[in-house]
């Protein structure tokens, strides 16, 4: 490798060896560094290329550098999966920090904090253990089309069966609707519902008979019974005015999502009932890094971190490294 100095060119073989430009990185350590970066601060990852390298790196070179795969990375598609009878997906939501910058000479001194949902969807075939992975800080459209995808990399085809699961945002059922009403249906998170009825629990049978009320609804849910359950609410429900009403509460929401809560369908075939897939997904994919204690990301790079961490989880970070 020749590079033109003062005095001509020079020949810089160990350069050329080590596949690095003068003053640069090689291909290597910065897959070491985006490694770090992707799973702990930039301040404790340039500590832990120190122990495990013994080179020393600044942490706002390893952000550099981490934020540039990130960019890239997202331009990776994970493995499409084989064709599945049945599709089994979640979608939710969750908040993480954000910043944005003051406009005087310190941004530090007049940033503007908040926080922001990132969407969060997953998709595996029935008989699959690992999920794919999708999620975006951006709009509704964004969240659905973006389901959609990840649903066909984990094998959606025209004659699949959609088991659909999670809370009942209006927001979730739309989209879910939108994008696979006609090969499936989708199912209120068991436990979503578990909640409601349990606060109506006391208010309905006495705070001594409120566990084997609630035993007792939970299991005709479970039955297909959902009717019954709000029959048993019916009588106890708050008169206008009430500060609270968990037994108003728990009738409507079950009544406007009766057609959502086949559960002995699925536990026939073998369906789960609950969202933890994707609740755990939130946890172990994006709180994990962009939760971190005292930490506020610029909109700029939190969609890229988001994407990182995605990448990695859908394991595209091989294929990724022997490409680009």
């Amino acid at each position: 490798m020749f590079r033109e100095g003062r005095r001509g060119n020079r020949l810089r073989p160990f350069c050329e060896k080590a596949g690095v430009n003068p003053g640069g990185w090689s291909r290597l350590l910065e897959r070491a560094l985006t490694d770090f970066g992707a799973e702990e601060s930039f301040t404790r990852a340039a500590q832990r290329v120190k122990e495990h390298y013994g080179i020393e790196v600044s942490a706002s070179a390893i952000r550099g550098v981490t934020y540039k795969h990130a960019r890239k990375i997202q331009e990776v598609e994970p493995a499409r999966r084989p064709a599945a009878n049945t599709i089994v997906t979640e979608v939710d939501g969750s908040m993480i920090p954000l910043m944005k910058p003051g406009e005087n000479k310190d941004h530090r001194k007049d940033k503007s904090v908040f926080w922001s949902e990132v969407r969060l969807c997953c998709a595996r075939g029935h008989d699959e253990a690992t999920r794919i992975y999708g999620a975006t800080l951006g709009s509704l459209e964004n969240i659905s089309l973006l389901w959609r995808q990840t649903a066909e990399w984990a094998g959606l085809h025209p004659k699949s069966n959609v088991h659909g699961i999670g809370d009942g945002a209006p927001w979730i059922l739309e989209k879910f609707n939108q994008n696979f009403g006609t090969q499936g249906r989708y199912l209120i998170d068991f436990y979503h519902v578990s909640e409601y009825v349990g606060a109506a629990a006391a208010p309905v049978a006495g705070a001594k008979r409120a566990t084997a009320w609630m035993a007792k609804q939970k299991q005709r849910l479970l039955e297909g019974a959902a009717k019954k359950v709000l029959r048993a609410l019916e009588g106890h429900r708050e008169p206008l005015g009430h500060v609270e009403t968990p037994v108003q509460d728990a009738h409507r929401y079950i009544q406007q999502r009766l057609e959502h809560l086949h559960y002995h369908k699925a536990l026939k075939v073998g369906l789960p009932i609950g969202s933890g897939e994707v609740e755990s997904g939130h946890r172990h994919v994006i709180q994990q890094r962009l939760k971190l204690a005292g930490a506020w990301w610029k909109v700029t790079n939190a969609q890229p971190m988001i994407a990182l961490r995605v990448a990695r989880a859908n394991n595209c970070w091989s294929a990724y490294w022997s490409t680009n």
